[in-house]
């Protein structure tokens, strides 16, 4: 029923593009790390009216058989500002749709009358207590993509098998039902609520329990710098910082109104660091503004920059500002706990990937530090794991900057993070120090922890598969490689497979996870590197980190040790050139 969309399908039939036919109609969209994300546009295995109604008849589906009660707790739908005039699609259209299959359905639905941050959602799933939500965004992706990211009563996004059963019962029920194609039910019926005002309110008021320092808050002369990436988070970050004493942060005029074409940046992603902050720099030099934060279009995310002594700008890695957030959230509890409280009932949690600065802190400390598969859906479910069994976590975290500080949204929330981070700019500049400097100090007392992370492009999905199945039979059918170039494998683990040869029994702790590549290899020299496919993009990922016990300081050896074997390891494991591979531009 969308002409844009059909007009799409007719135009390369007309034309004779069949391969292209085929690609768009001959295969579904899947749960990624993040659930289904895609380009807008026609066809099953791109986001659009049919697939986002297809997939709600599917959870609806789903739902009714996990919950005796779906028509009495309802469901929570919220959305971005994305949208694409050449297909007719809007994340806010896509919502009305969603909303509609549940609401011709007799579901009550809890409907955003206005775009929201990401984190709302399953924060508004806890709540009040709805069976589970959906959001409609695709982050910090290309302009050309939108998504349809799943949370269950929990508030956690979906993991197997809910994934795998949901896309089951999606092919059950292909044809759209009377009514789903219905957006103006929003409108009309009777069983939608908004539940804007009680879920903002709400959240600001949760968001001060991890306020310590609201008097210095109040009083400080620092200035902030925000921008919201032409998405959602401009009016919640001002919230935010009013909810926590500070004066407003200075937003970027150019970039705080929601803009689908993301008209100012090459690509809408804070993680690509200095290149897309600079009109945040540049205000921020103009205003004398020793910090900026940088929420994605969704604001699940947190990027942050510091202007140094030398008046350049250091942009914060996501491990980075894990380290800080870590050392924080442990200093606050220390500080406020009770007489009795014990440190080994307190945890945080990193997915594998990222840095294990927190292990580091963890053992000298003496709480708890777990890891998880990539993606913050792992994170999320273990953390309510862990909270039902009494425990207490203060902080988790994965490296391509997102953060969960304190427990109220079991997700990775960039509003929350940009107003930690301000309080603890605010209470270092107290001590005379830079958040830079803090960072300096934390690795001294905990060790080094140096990464690096980055990516290559590739558009072809044999070829990413080659890769890996070299890796798996290296040597030998059924070897993995014993040396990268001059660099002694310790240990080998296959989150793929499943294998890993650290364990007495062979078997990889964390869970397999076939349906990506995800292969780690321990080095001698105290280095850890994974290689892995993107959840949600076309790239072959890598991470690479030293971790030097305290007394190894000298940081310039650690980096250039590094680097050599990142070389080695693209050289010898990935072999860009001969497999056509298209480095990141720097």
């Amino acid at each position: 029923q969308n002409q844009k969309t059909k007009e799409q399908i007719e135009s390369l039939l007309q034309n004779g593009k069949h391969k292209e036919l085929r690609d768009r109609l001959c295969c579904r969209l899947t749960f990624g790390t993040a659930g289904l994300r895609s380009a807008m546009g026609a066809g099953f295995c791109y986001i659009n009216d049919l697939t986002v109604i297809q997939s709600t008849q599917g959870i609806y589906k789903y739902l009714e058989r996990c919950f005796s009660d779906f028509k009495q707790r309802g469901f929570v739908v919220g959305y971005d500002t994305r949208g694409q005039v050449a297909s007719n699609c809007s994340s806010k259209k896509l919502a009305k749709l969603t909303a509609a299959v549940l609401l011709a359905k007799d579901v009550p639905v809890y409907f955003f009358s206005t775009y929201v941050p990401t984190p709302f959602v399953p924060y508004a799933v806890q709540q009040l207590k709805a069976v589970a939500g959906v959001m409609i965004t695709a982050s910090h992706n290309r302009k050309e993509d939108n998504g349809y990211k799943v949370y269950w009563e929990n508030g956690a996004q979906i993991t197997s098998p809910h994934d795998k059963e949901i896309i089951k019962c999606i092919e059950e029920c292909v044809e759209p039902w009377n009514g789903s194609w219905n957006e103006n039910l929003v409108d009309t019926s009777p069983l939608k609520q908004d539940p804007l005002k009680k879920i903002c309110d709400c959240y600001m008021e949760d968001l001060k329990k991890i306020c310590y320092h609201r008097e210095l808050n109040m009083q400080t002369n620092l200035k902030f710098v925000h921008t919201s990436f032409h998405g959602v988070g401009h009016d919640y970050v001002q919230l935010a910082f009013k909810a926590f004493g500070f004066q407003p942060p200075i937003p970027v005029p150019e970039q705080k109104d929601p803009d689908p074409d993301f008209s100012t940046v090459k690509c809408p992603n804070p993680e690509e660091g200095e290149s897309v902050l600079e009109l945040s720099l540049r205000l921020a030099e103009k205003e004398s503004a020793k910090v900026v934060v940088a929420t994605d279009p969704d604001a699940d995310r947190l990027a942050v920059a510091e202007q140094q002594e030398n008046g350049c700008w250091k942009v914060f890695t996501g491990n980075e500002l894990a380290a800080l957030f870590g050392w924080w959230m442990f200093s606050c509890w220390k500080e406020n706990c009770s007489k009795d409280a014990d440190v080994k009932n307190v945890y945080m949690l990193a997915t594998t990937v990222s840095s294990k600065i927190l292990r580091a802190i963890a053992l000298k400390e003496g709480f708890h530090f777990e890891e998880t598969l990539p993606g913050f859906k792992w994170i999320g479910s273990r953390v309510k794991d862990l909270l039902d069994n009494g425990k207490e976590i203060l902080f988790a975290f994965e490296e391509s900057i997102g953060f969960m500080c304190g427990t109220s949204v079991l997700d990775k929330d960039g509003v929350s993070a940009a107003v930690v981070i301000a309080e603890m700019a605010t209470y270092l500049e107290g001590k005379n120090l830079s958040l830079a400097q803090k960072l300096t100090e934390i690795y001294e007392t905990y060790g080094y922890h140096i990464t690096k992370t980055s990516y290559f492009l590739c558009y072809d999905p044999p070829t990413i598969k080659r890769i890996f199945e070299k890796l798996r039979n290296f040597d030998a059918p059924q070897s993995y490689p014993k040396f990268c170039g001059i660099y002694n494998i310790l240990h080998v683990r296959d989150i793929t497979t499943g294998y890993d040869s650290s364990q007495p029994n062979k078997k990889s702790v964390l869970p397999v996870s076939k349906s990506s590549q995800m292969i780690t290899f321990t080095f001698q020299n105290g280095c850890v590197a994974t290689l892995r496919t993107s959840g949600t993009e076309p790239k072959i990922k890598y991470y690479a980190e030293m971790c030097a016990l305290p007394e190894q300081s000298d940081r310039t050896v650690l980096e250039e040790e590094l680097q050599k074997l990142i070389e080695a390891l693209i050289e010898n494991f990935l072999e860009p050139d001969k497999n056509g591979l298209i480095w990141r531009s720097a």
